[in-house]
């Protein structure tokens, strides 16, 4: 019954971004009709493709007519197929390690262990969470965790808003910094022509930043709380039992062996990366093996290890359709031949100022999308390929571009109604929107003001390679 109210009330308050998506495909086929039609000229530079800034000229008008609308949902989705299937694969490989029971053991024993050690249970879970985002890009796999860590947070003195900050705000905190979040950074550096998981010192050092901000945010709400249990809130329409033991499941040597095998997994991936220039496929292939190495430790048989990856993949099928519509609006200003020249108006107005303001301009459109695109795979395949030719022409890194949009679309995820996991957490809570917003924006005001600075460094110092 409360899934099923969970489901409803998310219904309910999301608003439904294919509608929304939709309606930015529409616009862009109306612009065809309005906008006239331009290219650039592309040069190769170091094996990428690289716009000449001085080579724009009009062209033939060719405006999308309304069939050719529709037809592009199709193209957009073929076009994108490459992204798509990464993630299908990436999806399905997280199936297959939350079939082993290893991911649920370790936060079952570790809130277990913290359960008399209320002080160390923000930060610690907090990390861990923190860890799954910036590494597997745990989002809607957090949901599982509420119901688990809110009556623990309540036994202990703190209220259910602290509970659900520890899941949301934990796991936001690594999706947003990205450190190999291969679902923004991985997608985007990709679209960029950019080695994908470049930059990653960089990242871990906002990482650092983060976390250490929005942990001091929580705690210190969280023990007001404790001293003032008037000060807390308590859910709406859901009824926790606080005086609930967490279920004992035991994290056995099978499940360490999986958890380590998933270790060292990304330094495999690290190494190739750096030694071998693996790209998409050759990351694929990695997680693949992946799934099979820890299918045999796990001891799943082949029916469930094909079930499992199954539901993993499914889970990444709005995302995934997400992409696709996003690349559809792409290929209606390709094909309409305007996307250049918007390129050629939006730099034009972004030379008349610095390229240091130019970048914080990109980090808040990025942020203006992002209410528009909760998805994070699917802005960065609706964005990154304007994004990239722009940062050249307005003298802006193409990482420091795919910083903005990572750091932007991070933070909004724990504040923008239009994000549907996002929601969802809040009605399995009992929490309303309005509440929340009103207590998480002085932390959301400080990630966004220290993503702006973080972003306007990252082009003073040339972040890159390019």
């Amino acid at each position: 019954m409360q899934n099923d109210k969970v489901k409803a009330t998310g219904r309910k308050k999301a608003i439904n971004v294919f509608v929304l998506l939709f309606g930015v495909l529409l616009i862009a086929t109306i612009l065809t009709h309005i906008v006239p039609a331009g290219e650039y000229a592309r040069v190769d530079m170091d094996g990428r493709s690289v716009v000449d800034p001085h080579s724009f000229k009009q062209v033939e008008s060719s405006p999308v007519s309304f069939f050719q609308l529709f037809s592009a949902i199709h193209t957009g989705l073929v076009e994108a197929g490459d992204i798509i299937f990464f993630v299908f694969i990436i999806g399905g490989t997280f199936g297959v390690l939350t079939a082993t029971g290893a991911v649920d053991a370790f936060i079952r024993t570790l809130s277990k262990k913290l359960s008399n050690k209320e002080k160390w249970l923000i930060p610690i879970m907090m990390l861990f969470f923190a860890f799954a985002g910036a590494f597997t890009g745990m989002a809607e796999e957090s949901l599982a965790y509420i119901p688990m860590l809110v009556p623990l947070a309540v036994s202990l003195g703190f209220d259910v808003i602290t509970g659900t900050a520890i899941v949301l705000v934990g796991a936001s905190i690594g999706f947003t910094t990205a450190i190999m979040n291969p679902f923004t950074v991985g997608i985007a550096q990709g679209i960029a022509q950019l080695p994908i998981f470049s930059g990653i010192g960089y990242r871990i050092v906002l990482f650092v930043i983060m976390y250490v901000v929005s942990v001091a945010f929580i705690y210190r709400y969280a023990m007001k709380v404790k001293k003032n249990r008037s000060l807390g809130f308590y859910g709406e329409g859901v009824t926790y039992d606080v005086s609930q033991q967490i279920d004992d499941q035991p994290l056995s040597r099978t499940h360490k062996i999986v958890l380590t095998c998933f270790l060292l997994n990304f330094v495999v991936l690290i190494y190739g990366v750096l030694q071998f220039k693996w790209y998409i496929t050759e990351i694929s292939a990695l997680f693949v093996v992946l799934s099979i190495v820890i299918t045999l430790i796990g001891r799943l048989s082949a029916n469930q290890y094909i079930e499992a990856f199954m539901k993993g993949a499914a889970g990444m099928l709005a995302g995934c359709l997400i992409i696709g519509l996003s690349r559809a609006t792409l290929v209606v200003l390709n094909e309409g031949h305007i996307i250049d020249t918007l390129l050629f108006h939006a730099s034009s107005v972004l030379d008349e100022i610095p390229s240091t303001m130019s970048a914080g301009g990109m980090f808040i459109l990025q942020a203006m999308i992002h209410f528009i695109v909760p998805s994070g795979s699917g802005q960065a395949a609706l964005t990154m390929p304007i994004m990239a030719p722009l940062a050249d022409l307005v003298g802006v890194t193409r990482q420091t571009a795919v910083l903005s949009f990572s750091l932007a679309d991070g933070i909004g995820n724990i504040i923008f109604p239009t994000s549907g996991y996002f929601m969802a957490g809040l009605a399995l809570a009992g929490i309303p929107w309005s509440r929340w917003a009103k207590w998480i924006l002085p932390l959301i005001l400080t990630q966004f003001a220290i993503g702006l600075i973080a972003v306007l460094v990252a082009n003073l110092m040339h972040y890159g390679p390019f």
